[in-house]
Formats: C-alpha cells, sequence, structure tokens
C-alpha cells in the first residue's frame, strides 16, 4: 500500500466490507450474550475467561447501556450500513460530498464513542470484552481510511498550511494505525500488567 494515493479509492470497499462484516458479526455476539444474562443473571458469558477477559463484568455495568439500551444495538444498526456503502461501491455507486461527509462524521463520533468506551473498560470497569475490543480496532480503522479518502478526494478540504502534514500521513498511514492501535494495547498492558506479568514471569 506504498501508492496510497492510487490505491485508496480501490481498497475502500473492500475495507468497509470487512469493518462491517466484522463489526456486525462482533455487535450480534455481544448482544446475544446480553440478552443471555439478562434472562439469567448467573449465566457465565464464553468470552468470561479470567477476571480481566471478562465480557460478563463489562455487560453488567452502566457503561454498556449509556443511552438506555444495550450498546451493541449501536452496531447493528451501523455496521450494516457501512457494509452496504462498501457493497455499493463495488457494484460501481457514487455519492455526493454532503453523503461523505455524514458518513465521515458518523465514523467520527463512533471513535469518540470506543476511546471513550476503552476508558471505562480499563480504567473504571477494569475488565476487557475481546468482542468490544474488536469493534475499537474495526471503528478506528474504518475512520482512519475513509477520512484519508475524503481528504484525497477533496470532500474534506486540507488547507495549504497543512499539506505537507497531509503527504506525511499519506506516506505513513500504515504506521501511523498501527502506532495507534499499539497504543491502547500498550496501555492495557500497562494497567493490567500486575495479571498479565505472571505470564511473562515478570
Amino acid at each position: 500500500m506504498k501508492h496510497l494515493k492510487t490505491s485508496l479509492p480501490q481498497l475502500l470497499p473492500y475495507l468497509l466490507i470487512v469493518v462491517g462484516v466484522i463489526g456486525l458479526i462482533a455487535a450480534f455476539v455481544i448482544t446475544d450474550e446480553k440478552i443471555k444474562l439478562l434472562q439469567d443473571p448467573s449465566y457465565h458469558p464464553a468470552c468470561s475467561i479470567n477476571p480481566i477477559i471478562s465480557c460478563g463484568s463489562v455487560m453488567q455495568s452502566k457503561q454498556s447501556h449509556v443511552f438506555g439500551f444495550p450498546n451493541s444495538f449501536i452496531g447493528l444498526a451501523a455496521f450494516p450500513m457501512v457494509l452496504t456503502v462498501g457493497v455499493a461501491m463495488l457494484a460501481g455507486a457514487t455519492f455526493k460530498r454532503w453523503f461523505w461527509l455524514v458518513f465521515n462524521a458518523g465514523f467520527f463520533l463512533g471513535l469518540v464513542f470506543v476511546h471513550w468506551l476503552f476508558f471505562e473498560s480499563v480504567y473504571r470497569i477494569h475488565a476487557l470484552c475481546p468482542y468490544c475490543m474488536g469493534v475499537w480496532a474495526v471503528t478506528i480503522t474504518g475512520f482512519w481510511y475513509l477520512t484519508l479518502y475524503n481528504l484525497q478526494a477533496g470532500a474534506l478540504p486540507t488547507p495549504k498550511k497543512l499539506a505537507g502534514l497531509a503527504r506525511f500521513v499519506r506516506r505513513h498511514h500504515g504506521d501511523i494505525l498501527v502506532a495507534w492501535l499499539l497504543i491502547i494495547v500498550v496501555a492495557i498492558l500497562h494497567h493490567f500488567w500486575y495479571y498479565f506479568g505472571r505470564s511473562f514471569g515478570a
């Protein structure tokens, strides 16, 4: 992906499809586990592996239903839209600038939400849900490349003063994304090192 400028229009539809599929599967599993937990408070979710990797702890927290319903319902509504846009692009559909701006704004709201959930999960709930972390990863990736696409296509204009920064970002798009995700991983390991450190003999 060295030549991002030419490959991104071809890459984006597939990326959106992958993001949509993974996000939808994760949202469906979380919803299914949440319903089972509501039906039977003694139910032990399959992804509750230990005190840290514990979906049950996350699902029973107040942060799991910020808007009065399970957060996973948002994913069940949003990720099919992402998938549909990707499939439509593969079929040759084109969209107006206002659509890309709204789509990007939606991803941005999702980005803010998953970072808040990351903070709450790690530093308030003190537990992690693997499926939730999958949603974090695909939301960040989807937002990143959709934003780069809109910058390249001119839907999001780049001020002349930031032209150099834009070129740097295009050259190092993969490195930036990896660093972004690694920061989250490092923050998780740092906070839970008292537990994970045992696995490394620390």
